[in-house]
């Protein structure tokens, strides 16, 4: 078994006959995301785009040939389950999975599908009680509609609180976490809303309503897209909210197309490069948090959009820095954009502050003051600068009414998403690449995903940071950020003014 130059993804589902769900769909996505999709057809289906005239199961010996021949050659680097004809395929793909798992731990996305668009039921009756008991603590996302959601939980979820209620349940069950998806009805009107429940933790994803009949397929493709994303290595949350825009940009740029009589097939349209195909993160503490039963009562602070912008969208050289020394050293080689960072303030914190504060309107800097927000606002500071920990316990409002710059720090597109919530001057995006300031291997990017991401705010200030030297500096100043934030690759240079010139050149070029 060879490692393959592009990640592998299993897809164990249905054959669609009419071309728009199960595996055909699931093969189209996993093209888009660049991956190479494999196949285990669990039922061939005579369907067409406005009925279901017959789901051939195949034999289980037929069903485990499939995998156990997948596994010799192509193993997987995720695995997307859909379709399950009966209780018989459930438990035999239970136990494949259960010993391919303890060969090597990969993410298992369940899409536990149950029902056609054309309204057709696809399962045998009672597999539900099979599923929970042997499946689903095998899976690390499942990704159900809201009927799917009622049928495995036994309870209705006509409201946000009931589908919260039954995702605690089925996590209590054995999953690691759900996917609730809102496109068989909404919640708020206009509005299509999903519901991640992860580790006791709730996020809302919402999107806009998208009119028209081609939407066969979502649910396959939205689980597939989730899968391939975490074949790339992307963190759950990412993951979800990059297939949600690939499933937003499929319903609105196909919506013209007519293929059948009935429900269409969802466009594949490529990855998701617009930022209105991606949801909104639902704030707990926005207006709107209570229509979702998510309003946050013991909130501090309201929630504050729009802040003070920066003179410029291109921040240039960005050094962050420890010491009062180094700012004025930096100003002196006509470095404007700067970071105070003091890592372990001492009895003279203020001092430093209002130290800063003088420098940088000496030189007319931009210099952001990093967490201590109170002490910028009293000193009277260009900006502050606070990470994803620190929007919950900030007053944003009092640094917004003191006129303050404010950036972000995020770490992937679930956190650029949620700060972007809030138009801060501006975001930064990190780490691009191992740093030795502090352990972020959990949360690198690379410059692809960095460009990606570039690619959605192709106007608003955005900052790279984390291990960017002076050789990987081009190839991040090429994504499109305005500006690159370093910590040693200056402060610790050998001649520290020839870097800033270099990096500068590089930055301007």
């Amino acid at each position: 078994m060879q490692e393959s130059s592009k990640p592998i993804v299993w897809s164990i589902a249905g054959s669609d006959s009419g071309g728009g769900a199960g595996i055909q769909a699931d093969l189209l996505t996993f093209a888009d995301f660049g991956c190479h999709g494999c196949t285990a057809i669990t039922a061939n289906t005579a369907q067409n785009t406005t009925d279901v005239a017959a789901i051939n199961a195949v034999p289980l010996d037929v069903l485990i040939s499939q995998l156990a021949t997948l596994q010799r050659d192509l193993f997987p680097a995720a695995i997307k389950i859909g379709l399950l004809a009966n209780s018989g395929q459930v438990a035999a793909v239970a136990e494949f999975l259960r010993a391919l798992l303890q060969i090597k731990k990969i993410p298992v996305v369940y899409d536990p599908v149950a029902v056609a668009s054309s309204g057709a039921a696809l399962t045998e009756g009672g597999i539900g009680e099979t599923v929970i008991e042997m499946l689903l603590p095998l899976c690390d996302l499942i990704t159900p509609n809201r009927h799917e959601l009622e049928l495995l939980a036994g309870a209705p979820v006509g409201s946000a609180g009931r589908i919260v209620a039954a995702a605690q349940q089925l996590c209590a069950a054995g999953c690691d976490a759900l996917l609730v998806t809102g496109g068989h009805g909404e919640l708020v009107e206009g509005e299509m809303a999903d519901l991640l429940w992860d580790s006791g933790r709730a996020d809302w994803f919402i999107g806009e309503k998208i009119p028209g009949d081609n939407n066969h397929g979502t649910g396959c493709t939205l689980s597939s897209a989730i899968a391939a994303c975490l074949a790339l290595g992307y963190p759950l949350r990412d993951a979800c909210v990059v297939a949600k825009a690939y499933v937003q940009r499929g319903l609105r740029q196909g919506k013209g197309e007519k293929i059948g009589s009935g429900a269409g097939p969802v466009g594949h349209c490529g990855w998701p490069s617009e930022l209105r195909d991606f949801p909104d993160i639902l704030l707990p503490s926005e207006d709107r948090a209570k229509a979702y039963g998510f309003s946050d009562t013991a909130d501090k602070f309201a929630f504050e959009q729009g802040f003070a912008p920066p003179d410029t969208s291109r921040l240039g050289l960005y050094p962050v820095v420890d010491s009062v020394e180094w700012l004025e050293k930096l100003a002196e080689r006509g470095v404007r954009t700067l970071q105070l960072r003091i890592k372990n303030p001492g009895g003279d914190l203020r001092q430093q502050v209002e130290g800063a504060v003088a420098i940088g309107r000496e030189y007319n800097l931009r210099l952001f003051i990093n967490d201590f927000w109170q002490l910028a606002i009293e000193c009277g500071a260009y900006g502050v600068h606070l990470g994803q920990e620190d929007l919950q316990s900030a007053d944003l409002g009092a640094i917004q009414r003191a006129g303050l710059k404010l950036g972000i720090s995020t770490h992937g597109f679930y956190e650029l998403l949620l700060a972007y919530r809030y138009r801060p001057s501006y975001l930064a995006i990190g780490a691009i690449f191992v740093t030795d300031t502090k352990d972020m291997s959990a949360q690198l990017q690379g410059t692809e995903k960095l460009a990606r991401m570039a690619a959605l705010l192709p106007d608003y200030p955005l900052v790279a940071i984390g291990g960017i030297s002076l050789a990987r500096a081009p190839a991040v100043a090429a994504t499109g950020v305005g500006s690159i934030a370093v910590v040693s690759a200056v402060t610790g240079a050998e001649n520290y003014r020839q870097a800033v010139e270099q990096f500068q050149a590089v930055i301007e070029n």
